[in-house]
C-alpha cells in the first residue's frame, strides 16, 4: 500500500473516533447530576385506647390450709390390733381406721349389764317389802321402824339401778372407742403406731392425722392502707356481713392467672400490731384434691364494681427511670412521649389510670422507630402497608436520581 493510501485510511478512522468522542462528551454535558433524596418517615402502627368496664383488683400472697384437721388419738387403753387403711389414702366419713383390743371392753359391758340386773332385783324386793310393812303398820302388826328401813332399802336399790345403768353407758362408750373411725371425708397421713403396740396407757397416743381439703382454706393478709381505702369506698351494706359472700380468686405457682374461684368467709377482728395487717381467709372448692395444705397461693380480690377504663396493649407501654410512658402521634404526625400511670393488667392489656383522655393515637408497634419530636407515618392497626415485592426497605432508602 502506498503512502498516500495509508494516510487516507488512518485519517478517516481518526475523524470517526473524534466524532464519537464528541458525541459522548455532549451527552455527558447534557445529563442531570445525581442528588440524594431522604427516605420517608418511618412507619408505625397506631390505635386509640380501648374503652371498656374493668373491675379493679387487689392481689395478695398467702398459703393454703386444710378445711378441717384432726389428730386421731387412742381414747382407751389397750393393744392396737388392726389398721384398716393404706398410708396417705382418701377415707370416707365413718370408715373404720383402727381397732384397739375390744374384748376387754366387751366384758366390762357385760359386767355392767349384770350389775343392773342385780340392783334391779334388790329394788324389786325392797319395794315389795316396803308395801307389805306399810299395810302391817296400818293394822298395828309391825313397827314404824321396819317401814322406814324398807323405804331406805327401796330408795337405795333404785339409785343403785340408775348408777349401774350409767356404768353400762360408760362401758358402751369405751367399747365404741376401741373402733377409731374417720370423722369426715378427707385424706389420712401415715400411721404413727403399728399393730401390737400398747396405746392410750398413761397419756394420749396420736395414731394418725387426717385432713379435709375439699373445700380448702387460703389465708392471706391486707395492709392497713388498702383496708382503710376499701372501707372508705365501700357502699352501704344492705345485708349482714355474715351472709355476704365476696368473690376471691386463687392461682398456684404453676398456673396462669387465677383459675380457682371462691369466696371470703373470715376476717380477723383486729390488725396485727407488729405488721399492721389484717388476716383474711378464703374458701375454695377442691374436688380433685390437687390443692394441698401449705402451698404458696396468689390471691386476687375485686376492689370495687366494674367501672369504665382506658386500656392499651401491654407492648405499647415503655418503662425508664422517669416511670411508665406511651408514644402518641399527634395531628401533625409528630411523636410525643406521654407519661402515664398504669393500673391492673387485663389479659394482654393494661389499664391506664392517668395520662390519656381516650382520643389519642397510641403507638402499638414500632416503638423503636418512634422518636419524640420526629415525624412518622402512622398506620392504623390492621391496615399496615406491605412492602412492594422485590424491593426492600434498604433498597428504598438508597439515593435515587431526581426527575429532570
Amino acid at each position: 500500500m502506498t503512502t498516500a493510501k495509508l494516510e487516507s485510511f488512518w485519517g478517516s478512522r481518526l475523524i470517526r473516533w473524534g466524532i464519537i468522542l464528541t458525541v459522548m462528551l455532549i451527552n455527558l454535558a447534557c445529563g442531570e447530576p445525581n442528588t440524594y433524596v431522604p427516605p420517608p418517615p418511618p412507619q408505625v402502627t397506631v390505635a386509640p385506647p380501648k374503652q371498656q368496664p374493668v373491675a379493679n383488683y387487689l392481689e395478695f400472697t398467702g398459703n393454703t390450709q386444710a378445711y378441717n384437721t384432726v389428730k386421731l388419738r387412742a381414747r382407751v387403753e389397750g393393744y392396737l390390733e388392726k389398721v384398716f387403711f393404706q398410708d396417705g389414702a382418701h377415707v370416707k366419713k365413718g370408715q373404720l381406721l383402727f381397732l384397739i383390743q375390744p374384748d376387754t371392753y366387751e366384758a366390762k359391758l357385760k359386767q355392767a349389764e349384770a350389775e343392773i340386773l342385780a340392783n334391779q332385783a334388790r329394788f324389786d324386793h325392797a319395794r315389795t317389802e316396803f308395801a307389805r310393812f306399810s299395810r302391817l303398820v296400818a293394822q298395828n302388826a309391825a313397827a314404824q321402824t321396819d317401814v322406814d328401813r324398807w323405804r331406805y332399802e327401796r330408795d337405795a336399790a333404785q339409785a343403785a339401778v340408775l348408777a349401774a345403768k350409767a356404768q353400762r353407758e360408760l362401758a358402751r362408750l369405751d367399747l365404741s372407742y376401741t373402733k377409731v373411725t374417720a370423722p369426715f371425708n378427707g385424706r389420712i397421713d401415715r400411721r404413727l403406731k403399728d399393730p401390737g403396740n400398747l396405746v392410750g396407757a398413761g397419756q394420749e397416743t396420736v395414731l394418725a392425722e387426717i385432713n379435709q381439703i375439699d373445700p380448702i382454706y387460703a389465708y392471706f393478709t391486707i395492709n392497713e392502707m388498702d383496708l382503710l381505702r376499701l372501707q372508705g369506698e365501700a357502699p352501704e351494706e344492705t345485708e349482714p356481713p355474715d351472709k355476704q359472700k365476696y368473690p376471691v380468686y386463687l392461682g398456684l405457682a404453676n398456673e396462669e392467672g387465677f383459675p380457682h374461684q371462691g369466696y371470703l368467709d373470715f376476717a380477723a377482728i383486729s390488725l396485727s400490731p407488729t405488721t399492721g395487717t389484717l388476716l383474711l381467709r378464703g374458701v375454695f372448692p377442691n374436688p380433685d384434691q390437687k390443692i394441698l395444705p401449705g402451698l404458696f397461693a396468689r390471691i386476687k380480690a375485686p376492689e370495687r364494681e366494674a367501672r369504665p377504663a382506658l386500656l392499651v396493649p401491654e407492648v405499647a407501654i415503655g418503662y425508664d427511670q422517669q416511670g411508665s410512658y406511651v408514644m402518641v402521634v399527634d395531628d401533625h404526625k409528630v411523636v410525643e412521649r406521654r407519661k402515664v400511670k398504669v393500673g391492673i393488667r387485663v389479659n394482654d392489656w393494661r389499664v391506664i389510670e392517668e395520662g390519656l383522655k381516650g382520643n389519642e393515637q397510641v403507638v402499638t408497634n414500632g416503638m423503636l422507630r418512634a422518636i419524640p419530636g420526629k415525624q412518622v407515618t402512622p398506620v392504623k392497626a390492621g391496615q399496615e402497608a406491605a412492602v412492594p415485592s422485590g424491593k426492600s426497605a434498604a433498597h428504598q432508602a438508597q439515593p435515587q436520581k431526581a426527575e429532570p
